[in-house]
């Protein structure tokens, strides 16, 4: 479906180096390729708007044109200022689809990029990080009206979207794509462990065996995190705020520290809390020489720079992604891709057989609610197990693996609480 609308993109030019990522991830996203050949015979979005927010890479141009596959006509922008690329949105445009985001953008453009998405007046919605449900909650309460609801991506935004469904505030129907246990299980743990480090290696050329990783945070991406920086060799640091997180990380062999603690002996630190002032100046002030300083949760205010900024004597640019801090006493602290998301802002995100798992759940969940959201409400739902289970055996499938089916006798005897011996 070609769309009647005007895009605002950098670079016309790059589209054919754009259509060679996405043409690549496509090879390799064989559960969203059936969900592709579905839509474009169901056309479950036939007559409908979508907007998207999402790290704009050749993943979710993907998906984009899934989406559109299904009778839609999609408008996307980025959900960071440094994870969008510019090749991609511009090969996405000679698709049809309209794309509102480019790379780097000023705050305030990157503002007007969101807005200029949501004035194409969609039905249904794809956020990441809860910025387009926020702005309809705020300054475009007149598109609200016309919103059936959508999908969430992060823990981040579902954070958000829960507050706002506790006061009352929700406007639509909200699927929480990422407390889905094909997101989490395998997004969170194995495509952030794996594209931090990405990331993180690509920008620093550094070798990470021997060295001290702190992380911060134990969740799904933390686990992740710490897994994939133990394989590397590293020696591992977890600090927690969670008494249980902070038990299982000490059980799977990683020592657990107070951030006081930690910053005296960290010489990598990845914070992954979806919360702010994880590292401060304080934290900072301990710290050894040459210390780097990544984030990988959604928001850029887990490390904060200003007060990093503040103890600093000197500033510049060492490599792409890399900010040197000179402090007073001659110290110098590193932070990577300006404290965002390092595995998509220095990186090119999760790997597309992870994401193919992920963006199947986001494209059925839209569809979900576009059938449902009536009954719905105003509220946040889980993805119904049903659909995890879907793209679970859909992957299986596309792995060339079987597994068993439990008898009819099992499911009685399962199903019954007499008569176990």
């Amino acid at each position: 479906m070609k769309t009647t609308l005007s895009s605002i993109i950098s670079d016309p030019s790059l589209a054919p180096e754009g259509k060679l990522k996405i043409d690549w991830v496509q090879a390799h996203m064989p559960v969203l390729n059936r969900i592709r050949e579905q839509f474009a015979k169901d056309l479950p979005f036939k007559g409908l708007k979508v907007a998207i927010s999402l790290h704009l890479e050749a993943k979710t141009a993907y998906l984009a044109k899934v989406v559109q596959a299904g009778g839609a006509e999609v408008a996307i922008t980025g959900s960071n200022p440094l994870s969008t690329q510019d090749d991609v949105c511009a090969a996405l445009v000679e698709d049809g689809i309209a794309v509102f985001a480019k790379y780097n953008p000023s705050p305030e453009e990157y503002h007007s990029l969101l807005e200029r998405t949501l004035e194409t007046k969609p039905d249904l919605i794809i956020d990441d990080g809860g910025d387009l449900v926020t702005m309809l909650h705020t300054t475009r309460r007149d598109l609200l009206p016309g919103i059936r609801g959508g999908a969430e991506e992060t823990t981040t935004g579902i954070l958000r979207l829960k507050a706002m469904e506790k006061d009352g505030s929700l406007q639509f129907p909200m699927v929480a794509v990422n407390d889905a246990f094909c997101k989490y299980l395998f997004d969170n743990r194995y495509g952030t462990g794996q594209s931090v480090w990405d990331g993180i290696n690509r920008t620093t050329n550094l070798v990470v065996a021997g060295k001290t990783v702190v992380v911060n945070g134990y969740g799904w991406c933390g686990k992740g995190v710490a897994l994939r920086a133990k394989g590397l060799g590293a020696n591992v640091v977890v600090t927690e705020v969670d008494a249980i997180k902070a038990v299982e990380a000490y059980m799977d062999g990683f020592t657990v520290l107070s951030m006081e603690e930690a910053a005296k002996v960290g010489e990598f630190f990845v914070t992954v809390t979806g919360n702010r002032d994880v590292i401060t100046g304080a934290h900072i002030a301990q710290m050894k020489d040459g210390a780097i300083l990544s984030n990988a949760g959604h928001f850029d205010v887990e490390v904060n720079l200003v007060e990093l900024e503040a103890m600093s004597v000197s500033k510049r640019t060492v490599r792409r992604n890399i900010e040197e801090y000179r402090l007073q006493d001659g110290r110098k602290i590193y932070v990577l891709a300006e404290g965002r998301l390092v595995n998509l802002a220095a990186g090119d995100g999760h790997p597309a057989e992870i994401m193919d798992m992920t963006f199947a759940l986001q494209a059925l969940s839209l569809r979900y609610v576009n059938d449902n959201y009536e009954s719905i409400g105003k509220q946040v739902v889980k993805v119904p197990y049903a659909l995890d289970e879907q793209v679970a055996r859909a992957k299986l499938e596309s792995l060339g693996i079987s597994i068993d089916t439990l008898s009819e006798e099992q499911k009685s005897y399962l199903d019954s609480w007499a008569g176990h011996e």
